[in-house]
């Protein structure tokens, strides 16, 4: 059976979590990070040395980076479900994996900085500077998915990542600009029962 290590509120664990129930495959999960530990001991640096999660373990080959899991699983096991067989759309669901990268980038002040640090610790500059750059970079994906029910055409491996940090910026009580295309892509998302169970969880 396949074995993940991660907490379930880690927003790249929930990726390749969501991944594993789209493609129905039976695994375990095993806590680890943050208040579980876990990362820092000898036994789980041997399977992952940079101590983060998520970690993947297929019979005995080990994986990680979320976006290689991802990768890795829609290849071997969803060929024309996660993975696309056309090569444009491929080539579209691998630039939207990789462009959820920059968006992290500038939305985790924002989420840390409202759900993860005390109230009296809050950069609210920082955050208010973050909050306004991710709603500019949710306008690209607006445009982008202007005509499309998904980011590649029909739904795949290009939309986890992306997908699971959005959902964190929609359920924030934060003020978001308008961006009809990504609001109704958001509702399809919400529609399937796997981002129910995995994603679209309270955040904490």
């Amino acid at each position: 059976m396949l074995k993940i290590w991660g907490r379930a509120n880690s927003v790249n664990v929930k990726k390749a979590l969501w991944c594993l129930e789209e493609l129905a495959l039976p695994y375990e999960r095993i806590d680890a990070g943050m208040a579980y530990g876990v990362v820092n001991t000898p036994e789980y640096l041997k399977l992952n040395p940079n101590g983060l999660v998520p970690t993947l373990d297929e019979d005995g080959f080990i994986l990680w980076e979320s976006h290689s899991i991802i990768r890795y699983l829609s290849a071997k096991h969803g060929k024309g479900v996660l993975w696309p067989t056309d090569e444009h759309q491929r080539a579209l669901a691998n630039q939207w994996m990789d462009w959820a990268f920059s968006f992290q980038n500038v939305f985790r002040d924002v989420f840390w900085g409202l759900v993860r640090t005390p109230p009296e610790k809050r950069d609210l500059k920082l955050i208010a500077e973050k909050q306004a750059k991710a709603g500019e970079m949710m306008g690209i994906l607006n445009h982008a998915l202007a005509g499309k029910h998904y980011v590649a055409g029909s739904f795949s491996m290009g939309d986890v990542p992306i997908g699971c940090h959005v959902q964190l910026w929609m359920r924030l009580p934060i003020a978001r600009p308008q961006h009809p295309n990504l609001e109704g892509w958001f509702e399809r998302l919400c529609a399937r029962p796997a981002y129910q169970k995995i994603v679209d969880i309270p955040l904490t």
